[in-house]
């Protein structure tokens, strides 16, 4: 947009130099510290719109790279999709840049500039339009006087103008009626010389007042203009201080010049160097044929596979409850797991045996029946409570326990009246505690016949009946 100044318009009502126009000059300082604060307003919000879009590019980088980390793709071209999640980091870490040039540099520039610039007092706005108003008013002030005068002269001249025409109208009127007098007619005339001379006097005065007028306008103009000038000054200081911060904030908002092509450069170099036949070779490698593989061969049979773990080593105790240990099957049961349901059975069924034990006829004051009877009752009771699965059974061939007490061989059910028994031993033994006996299948161990039977089964017993009452909780083992 340009101004020609040759170019002439006509004079507008609301002009300038009208009495008090003066006003929209001295508004602009109001009007510059408003537009200060909308410009700092303005560039407000532009940053917190590059932060958002920087935290979005974050997000949507973070989200897409864990997606990909966990996804089935791989190789050259996963780093080449991974390569988009860091143009994103790199784009949001410049327009997090840009936020911050916004803020500390362009925003508190302004913000310094307009303290500096408008000076804020109590009683009126600015100390610059408080100036430039005083300005004005003095300079208007005589012409605006002398303009007064002129007006009213010029009113008082119409005034005369319109009386001289009524009477003139009136004498006319006069003469062409025969009805009136001569005195009448006298009257009429001494009226329409009187307002000629009005409005010759009127009009005297009426040009006087108005080449007075014009006589002051230069000076008039002269001081106006000084003023209007300081007003210019001033505003152009705004101006251009507003395009030297809006070229600094194009340099700021502006990332194509080096740091997008820099950016933009490595994501095409990352993506060029995909090479689907490298995934496909490393996929080969990883993950298909290529893959090593351990072919079955001939191995020999090694005795530490099958070897048989003691019946005495007891299972490590982990918190409140029973962990059972040490527990190992040879034959056709190897391939059944053991389940707590069996061991619980086989425990319970023991202890019942043991608890009809020759030598021990009374315990706590209770026949040994008896106590069979409470025992047996209590495991039914149990049995019916839990749904225990039934892998294993006592019928097992190669417990030397079970298949002697099943089928009535076992020596400890026989009468005997005396402390010492004579025993053969079934299987080779290692005694693991202070209190036990080592031998060999076939033998009959020579300190059994001084050994303390009787004591040593009430021992045994007690044990088996704390695995009955507290199954959870008993530390148990094969015995």
């Amino acid at each position: 947009m340009s101004y020609d100044d040759s170019v002439v318009n006509e004079a507008p009502s609301d002009s300038f130099w009208e009495v008090g126009n003066y006003k929209r000059t001295v508004k602009r300082f109001d009007d510059g510290h408003r537009l200060c604060n909308d410009l700092m307003s303005c560039l407000h919000d532009r940053a917190r719109i590059e932060k958002s879009y920087a935290q979005q590019l974050t997000e949507w980088a973070k989200k897409w790279k864990q997606i990909l980390e966990k996804g089935p793709q791989y190789g050259t071209l996963e780093k080449a999709w991974l390569s988009l999640m860091t143009e994103a980091e790199k784009v949001s870490e410049l327009h997090l840049e840009v936020k911050c040039a916004l803020m500390s540099e362009d925003f508190e520039k302004i913000k310094n500039w307009q303290k500096e610039a408008y000076h804020k007092q109590m009683m009126a706005n600015f100390k610059e339009t408080k100036e430039a108003d005083d300005g004005f008013r003095k300079a208007q002030k005589p012409w605006a006087k002398k303009l007064k005068e002129v007006e009213a002269a010029k009113k008082a001249y119409h005034l005369a103008c319109k009386e001289e025409k009524i009477a003139i109208s009136r004498e006319s009127n006069s003469k062409a009626d025969s009805n009136v007098n001569p005195e009448q007619l006298k009257k009429v005339q001494d009226k329409v010389e009187k307002s000629k001379q009005d409005v010759q006097k009127t009009k005297e005065k009426y040009e006087k007042n108005l080449d007075e007028l014009n006589k002051s306008t230069p000076q008039y103009i002269e001081n106006m203009e000084q003023v209007f000038e300081q007003c210019q000054l001033f505003e152009n200081k705004r101006l251009e201080f507003f395009r030297e911060v809006l070229l600094e904030v194009k340099q700021h908002l502006d990332l194509s010049a080096t740091s997008y092509s820099t950016i933009y450069q490595e994501l095409e170099h990352s993506i060029k160097s995909a090479d689907p036949k490298e995934d496909l070779k490393w996929f080969r490698c990883a993950h298909g044929p290529g893959m090593p593989m351990n072919w079955p061969q001939f191995e020999e049979w090694c005795a530490d596979l099958n070897r048989t773990l003691s019946r005495r080593e007891k299972p490590k105790k982990t918190g409140d409850g029973v962990t059972l240990t040490s527990i190992s099957q040879t034959g056709d049961q190897a391939s059944q797991p053991p389940t707590y349901n069996s061991l619980f059975t086989r425990s319970t069924t023991n202890s019942i045996r043991s608890s009809c034990n020759p030598f021990e006829e009374e315990e706590n004051g209770k026949p040994v029946d008896e106590k069979e009877n409470t025992i047996t009752k209590n495991v039914s009771s149990q049995e019916k409570n839990q749904n225990y699965t039934t892998e294993w059974s006592d019928d097992e061939t190669n417990n030397p326990f079970t298949s002697n007490e099943t089928n009535g061989d076992n020596p400890f059910d026989e009468d005997h009246s005396g402390s010492e028994v004579r025993v053969r031993a079934l299987y080779d033994y290692e005694g693991q505690e202070h209190d036990e006996l080592s031998f060999k299948a076939g033998g009959v161990p020579v300190d059994w016949r001084t050994a303390n039977v009787t004591s040593l089964l009430k021992k045994k017993r007690r044990i088996f009946l704390s695995i009955i009452s507290h199954p959870f909780t008993a530390e148990t083992g094969p015995l």
